[in-house]
């Protein structure tokens, strides 16, 4: 028998359906059923990828005894995080003020009267193990606290919530009194730190820090950091590790490991157009690996393949777990991506075993659970062998070769897996839904690819995703966030707005000829700026106005995580539509922006690359006014900070005109002299 959760369109909400547990979407009506009845909110948040979500929704969800004493004492509530950016980022900073760490599946305990937590924690075992105690006693446990220990319970809520209203208004101490270039460089400097490669832990791609540390090489800090040498190592262990999937393209969620080698196999739109982007800049740069360009190339490949709808969007992700063979009871993690060695020598010659073994990671008893994760040793580019015999393990993933297999239908959960007849393995279940600020991650980085790589193509995979958006996501006159299947929900949150205003201008940057992608970006910063700019504080709130009646306190997102911070893209963006359409109203919410944010990036640089990246972007934004001609050869060198506008009367003789601020420079009379004016203009902060 399923729950309510049967009806809802989210990928993550269904996969909970048949849990015994009466499952509520958080909605008005469970609010107040839960207020009536007085029962705490037991609110549980995750996504449809989550490895640990899935793990909980199989065992503690699923379990008889956990259901009937949690549905006669509490009112559960499911929340797809990604529908829901902005609760989710609320209570998980209540779990990481209670615990000092945070995780998915994220479990709180909320009163129903004022939705304020008393309690959280992530993955809970049915019985205790692990160091945590049994599902059924923490609620039990909770459930007597709260029925007994109201003063207990008001004064340990009064001090979450003052931790969240500290945390969102954000009061800037005397620390606002460091300079701009002091900031910049110590944001830098920390920064650059935090992605220098390590000895232990997972490996993400933490591609904000990334760029931050590509930008600020050219400002040739004092140092102990080697910033290019930073970024480039960065760069490598993305295209050459096995967070990178060299059969097929794409790269996974992160590492397990220090040494970029044993992914955790999901594959998330968000961190594919961040890296895609990362990888073109640091070629651009004038770091030309050709694994940049191959992991940039299979990348798109797998995106057109695999994660493109037939109507112009991308899919959100795909799952790390698949099933090995149709009868099997539980998915495996990796299993559509793995090889065994004895596979191995099934599939290929022996010298071409013999060729993989001297270039990636491949042992007899393997380097994850007795299977081989593939991993380049060297750099450089790959031999034919190598590429013929990687073609034929593609062929044995999908049953079908790399030419003849434009699109691969996505498995949309995992009953569609497991009886679908296919060709090769059973493929990893793909998140099919719409979300506007991943789609808008990975415009930014086909358009960024597109330029430096030369590749058009590129340019319209990504001009078709933005078309779908701008004619599918505005309804009423509103922006929204989600689409499933051509419904367009969820009003759209500060990231949706700051990201696809952001890819409108990439999108305007690589394609000048069409003036409709500038237009279209200043018409999203009007609605931007009408719902979600705080007058009294400044920046952006998650939420718009007319859409927060629900949030216990309106944040204001400043911190980078595996995205980038909305409030750091959207300052850079109204510094980049300042110097493209002369108004100087955008420059002022910038200013107005970054001094709301000044006192955090003083305080705790390590949490806002994004923000650095938009003071340096106000503190050297350079425009390059010339003719589409004179433009096209400039697009594909690293101008971190330098937009373009394409004019038709240029002083005689002048080849463009370089603006820095309110103020141009003397018309240059080469591309040479251009640059070189370009170069100094960047570095003028």
């Amino acid at each position: 028998m399923t729950n309510r959760l049967a009806e809802t369109k989210s990928l993550y909400l269904r996969k909970h359906a048949e849990n015994p547990i009466d499952w509520w979407s958080w909605c008005d009506e469970a609010l107040a059923t839960a207020r009536v009845q007085n029962k705490p909110i037991f609110l549980s948040i995750g996504y449809s990828s989550c490895h640990w979500c899935t793990v909980m929704e199989g065992e503690a969800f699923s379990d008889l005894a956990i259901a009937q004493y949690m549905n006669a004492n509490f009112l559960p509530i499911k929340v797809d995080r990604e529908e829901r950016p902005d609760l989710d980022s609320i209570y998980m900073q209540s779990l990481q003020i209670m615990s000092g760490q945070g995780g998915w599946p994220l479990n709180v305990f909320l009163s129903p009267d004022d939705l304020v937590p008393f309690y959280a924690g992530t993955y809970f075992p049915v019985d205790p193990r692990y160091g945590r105690p049994g599902f059924l006693q923490v609620l039990q446990a909770l459930r007597n606290y709260y029925d007994t220990e109201k003063e207990e319970l008001r004064q340990r809520k009064a001090v979450i919530v003052e931790a969240l209203l500290t945390s969102a208004v954000l009061q800037n101490g005397a620390s606002q009194e460091v300079e701009d270039h002091q900031l910049l460089q110590k944001g830098w400097e920390i920064c650059t730190g935090i992605i220098n490669p390590k000895q232990d832990g997972n490996s993400f791609p933490m591609i904000p820090y990334c760029e931050l540390a590509l930008r600020g090489t050219r400002f040739n800090f004092p140092s102990r950091y080697d910033g290019n040498q930073v970024c480039t190592r960065r760069g490598l262990d993305l295209a050459l590790g096995g967070i990178y999937d060299h059969v097929a393209g794409g790269f996974h969620r992160y590492t397990v490991d220090p040494t970029w080698t044993v992914p955790h196999f999901e594959k998330m739109l968000y961190d594919n157009g961040q890296i895609v982007e990362y990888l073109a800049d640091l070629w651009s740069a004038g770091i030309q690996e050709p694994a940049f360009e191959r992991a940039v190339a299979g990348t798109v490949k797998w995106l057109q393949r695999e994660m493109t709808a037939p109507t112009g969007y991308f899919y959100a992700a795909q799952d790390a777990d698949s099933f090995t063979n149709s009868t099997a009871a539980e998915p495996e993690e990796g299993a559509f991506y793995v090889w065994s060695y004895s596979e191995l020598q099934q599939l290929l010659t022996p010298e071409e075993l013999t060729e993989l073994q001297q270039q990636f990671t491949v042992t007899v008893n393997g380097n994850f659970e007795g299977q081989n994760v593939l991993q380049r040793l060297h750099p450089g580019e790959l031999s034919q062998t190598l590429e013929v015999a990687l073609g034929k393990l593609f062929t044995a993933r999908y049953g079908a070769t790399t030419e003849n297999l434009a699109t691969f239908p996505p498995a949309r959960d995992n009953q569609e897996a497991k009886t679908t007849n296919w060709p090769g393995r059973i493929p990893a279940v793909t998140d099919t839904k719409m979300i506007v600020a991943w789609n808008s991650l990975m415009i930014s980085g086909l358009a960024r690819a597109a330029e430096v790589f030369q590749q058009p193509s590129y340019l319209e995979l990504a001009a078709q995703a933005a078309k779908f958006i701008l004619d599918h996501q505005f309804v009423d006159g509103r922006f929204h966030r989600l689409n499933y299947e051509g419904e367009a929900t969820v009003l759209a949150q500060s990231e949706d707005y700051a990201f696809f205003i952001k890819a409108l201008l990439d999108l305007h940057q690589a394609d000048l000829e069409n003036s409709d992608w500038l237009e279209k970006a200043v018409s999203l910063q009007d609605e931007f700026n009408e719902f979600l700019w705080s007058v009294e504080l400044g920046g952006y709130f998650n939420t718009s106005s007319d859409n927060s009646q629900d949030l216990i306190v309106r944040e204001r997102s400043y911190m980078d995580n595996a995205t980038p911070s909305a409030n750091g893209i959207a300052i850079a963006n109204l510094v980049r539509l300042s110097l493209l359409t002369d108004n100087l109203h955008y420059l002022d919410l910038a200013e107005s922006g970054l001094k709301a944010f000044k006192g955090v990036m003083s305080d705790s640089p390590q949490a806002c690359p994004s923000l650095f990246t938009a003071l340096d972007w106000y503190r050297n934004s350079t425009l390059i006014r010339s003719t589409t001609v004179q433009i096209k050869p400039l697009m594909s060198n690293y101008l971190p900070t330098t937009a373009f506008s394409k004019v038709s009367d240029l002083p005689e003789g002048s080849v463009g005109l370089v603006c820095q601020g309110l103020k141009c420079l003397p018309a240059p009379g080469s591309l040479e002299e251009l640059l070189e004016q370009v170069q100094r203009s960047q570095n003028r902060g």
